[in-house]
């Protein structure tokens, strides 16, 4: 099988290097999916944000998306206020994307923590649809080392396509504590691991039913 073709940017910020990789599709892959997709972490802010997500961009790739894997650098100094945070990664995450020249709003996918870095790129940014990944029940029960500050819940309306990928165990707890919980218009996709073969499939799956 021939590997989907990779782009690298690096970039340098407080003495440490971060990048950007872009997959693109094969000349052996199906088709060529007009949508891209986005993955995004922060594994300096939470390392569980990136677990998976190179498995994911790279068979995604394959089956004939355009995937960019970003993960985001730490602002330089002590972190004291989520709101700035927020804005923070924000802003590096519209940054990638501008530099990207995507034709079409990508699906952003997330996972951990980094969830909350996706629905703030989304409360103000054009998006294809949201995939989050074993997102935190709440911006409140982030850990205060990741937020000390509190962070206003997200309020922006679901317009877009959205899928939860989760386990039976997280989903249940997720229903009952987030607001996209019962919402009937986001998608609920139970997995038995959100890493490797079944999280891969389910989310293949979720993208081919939407139409992208």
């Amino acid at each position: 099988m021939m590997l989907s073709s990779k782009l690298t940017r690096r970039f340098w910020q407080s003495s440490r290097v971060y990048s950007t990789i872009v997959r693109s599709p094969p000349r052996s892959a199906p088709r060529e999916v007009p949508t891209p997709l986005v993955f995004v972490s922060a594994k300096d802010w939470d390392v569980t944000s990136s677990n998976g997500a190179t498995y994911l961009s790279s068979m995604l790739a394959e089956k004939g998306y355009t995937c960019l894997q970003i993960d985001l650098a730490l602002p330089a100094g002590p972190i004291t206020d989520s709101a700035k945070l927020m804005r923070h990664f924000e802003s590096r995450l519209g940054q990638e994307i501008r530099l990207s020249t995507m034709p079409f709003p990508p699906v952003i996918f997330a996972r951990s923590s980094a969830c909350l870095i996706a629905q703030t790129y989304i409360s103000s940014h054009p998006a294809s649809g949201l995939c989050l990944i074993s997102p935190p029940l709440s911006n409140a029960s982030v850990p205060k080392s990741q937020l000390p500050t509190d962070l206003p819940e997200f309020n922006f309306e679901p317009k877009f396509p959205i899928g939860i990928v989760a386990t039976a165990k997280e989903l249940e707890l997720f229903r009952a504590n987030h607001r996209l919980g019962d919402d009937p218009v986001v998608d609920t996709i139970s997995v038995p691991n959100v890493e490797g073969s079944e999280a891969l499939v389910a989310i293949d799956k979720w993208l081919d039913e939407l139409g992208i």
